[in-house]
């Protein structure tokens, strides 16, 4: 297996390919890595998507990984947003370069992440119409839902938030541009696997389980295209039966 790590424009990644498909077109999957995570941490993704024969890319995300600047928890917290949006403008990015390298002019291209990773991955079903598949694990679909949520919790924790209300709104307006739960249309059918620790006490579970279940009806027609696994004993962290169904789901909706 080739595993490189490589910069494609300014973001630092692993390329993950069996060595007999390093020049060929196969399925492509862009993986993310969650908060105060990086690119490295999610390598048995890879390495499970891989040997089924799928070239995989794991980004480090803004202020991660080999981009980090040494900013603690709070303060990476106060950039939370900033580095998904980023994250969702650099998966396009990610896409362009794989056409003009001469690895994507033909095949699927799936998506998928962890946490952070997962709510980047809605973010992206969102406005990306490209995406062929994807799998989110413990992501959360409505941002603006979520920021507000992440806000009151660093209100009742004492720390006065350095915005306006006025930057607020700006902030909440320009999620709602990503939040699949405002548009649940742009899903279109597309194959989607969740998995979700009940426990979760990061990215709260019932949200996402919510809107499965709204979004279900829209997909009536192809029920085996949405899976919802929930974790019943898990917290924050997915299983390895969590993972490997993940890599699978990715692996046969690209083929």
């Amino acid at each position: 297996m080739n595993v490189t790590e490589e910069l494609w424009g300014d973001i630092p990644l692993l390329h993950i390919v069996e060595d007999e498909l390093k020049d060929k077109q196969v399925p492509v999957v862009i993986f993310i890595h969650g908060f105060m995570s990086a690119k490295e941490h999610n390598l048995h993704y890879a390495y499970n998507m891989a040997k089924k024969g799928i070239r995989v890319l794991l980004p480090d995300a803004h202020l991660h990984g080999a981009r980090d600047e040494n900013l603690d928890e709070v303060q990476m917290s106060l950039r939370f947003w900033e580095v998904v949006l980023t994250s969702i403008e650099e998966v396009g990015f990610i896409r362009q370069e794989l056409m003009q390298r001469g690895l994507h002019s033909t095949g699927e291209i799936g998506l998928g992440g962890t946490s952070m990773g997962g709510i980047t991955t809605l973010g992206c079903l969102t406005v990306y119409e490209w995406i062929d598949a994807a799998s989110v694990m413990m992501g959360a679909p409505g941002f603006v839902q979520l920021a507000k949520a992440q806000m009151s919790e660093f209100e009742r924790n004492g720390f006065t938030l350095p915005v306006t209300e006025e930057e607020k709104k700006t902030l909440f307006a320009t999620l709602s541009t990503f939040d699949l739960t405002k548009h649940p249309a742009a899903l279109n059918n597309r194959p989607v696997y969740f998995w979700h620790g009940k426990k979760d006490s990061v990215v709260p579970y019932e949200p996402t389980r919510n809107f499965i279940e709204a979004v279900k009806k829209d997909y009536a027609a192809v029920p085996d295209r949405i899976e919802f696994i929930s974790d019943g004993t898990a917290g924050h962290a997915v299983s390895r039966s969590g993972m490997l169904k993940a890599a699978d789901w990715l692996a046969v909706h690209l083929k």
